[in-house]
């Protein structure tokens, strides 16, 4: 492949917008994804991400923004999470999987029964870079501001009840309201990213970097921003290898990050018996510094 070839898809400009989309949504679920994997909650991206499905169809065929409608109700759905979780008889694992597939079921059978108004269903599932536009990018960006403000400025108490929520609550931390906070930024963060990813492969991409940077290090200091970049950087890469071979944005840029974690998981393999950057992704396990 010839540099001109190489360059050519940067002369379109649903090209640029979807790589700038790609680019800064894949450094938002990287950031993320730090809290979502060191809580032990990597179900509750692929759940989230599932039971917004049903917030699209619902909100589409009553003629509400399919943005805000599935925002909402996505942040129910993970409010709802929250308060069953509570409960010491039922895990987490069981409240995600019965309320989020039931919300992504109830959009399932909307779409059949009554049709999809609006947006392709298609597209939200698997992703579409050709519909994205200057206004999913000024999203993306207001969203990832929106986080990085959440996490600088609520950077002690979210760190707090991530490595221990029992002791934060007893030093006055209020680790409700830290998970509720969190649980609002992951809904947006997969909502503005579904026209890139789809709903069907969010929950990779919020994973996957965060997976990567606790190979690579044992503080979470580092880790943060190191998952930011590994974002940031299967997004962009995937974009452009799925201009070139002509696949969905969604799948290449997951198998982009797919391959980086195989690649960083061999390499570090060979020195890990169980050192401190082992696969473990607990919270338990990692330096708050």
């Amino acid at each position: 492949m010839t540099l001109s070839e190489f360059l050519r898809p940067f002369e379109f400009e649903f090209f640029r917008n979807g790589l700038a989309v790609a680019t800064i949504a894949g450094a938002l679920c990287g950031m993320i994804g730090v809290y979502v994997v060191l809580r032990g909650m990597s179900y509750i991206g692929h759940g989230l991400s599932h039971a917004i499905f049903g917030g699209f169809a619902a909100s589409a065929l009553i003629g509400v923004n399919v943005f805000v409608g599935a925002g909402i109700w996505g942040l129910a759905s993970a409010l709802m999470i929250s308060r069953v979780t509570r409960r010491r008889s039922i895990g987490s694992d069981a409240a995600i999987g019965v309320i989020t597939t039931a919300s992504f079921a109830l959009g399932l059978a909307l779409i059949q029964v009554f049709g999809s108004p609006g947006r392709n269903p298609d597209a939200v599932l698997f992703g579409n870079v050709l519909g994205v536009s200057r206004g999913d990018v000024w999203m993306v960006i207001g969203v990832t501001i929106f986080a990085a403000a959440v996490i600088f400025l609520q950077y002690r108490p979210l760190l707090f009840s991530t490595f221990d929520p029992e002791v934060a609550a007893a030093s006055g931390v209020k680790t409700a309201r830290m998970d509720a906070l969190l649980m609002l930024v992951l809904a947006l963060s997969i909502l503005a990213t579904m026209n890139v990813m789809g709903v069907t492969l969010i929950a990779a991409g919020v994973v996957i970097p965060a997976v990567v940077a606790r190979l690579l290090t044992n503080s979470f200091a580092r880790m943060l921003p190191l998952a930011t970049i590994i974002g940031a950087f299967c997004g962009f890469t995937g974009m452009i290898g799925s201009y070139h071979l002509d696949i969905a944005s969604g799948p290449t840029i997951v198998l982009t990050g797919a391959v980086l974690f195989t690649s960083v998981y061999a390499l570090t393999a060979r020195n890990r018996t169980r050192s401190p950057a082992s696969p473990d992704t607990r919270a338990g396990s990692l330096s708050p510094v």
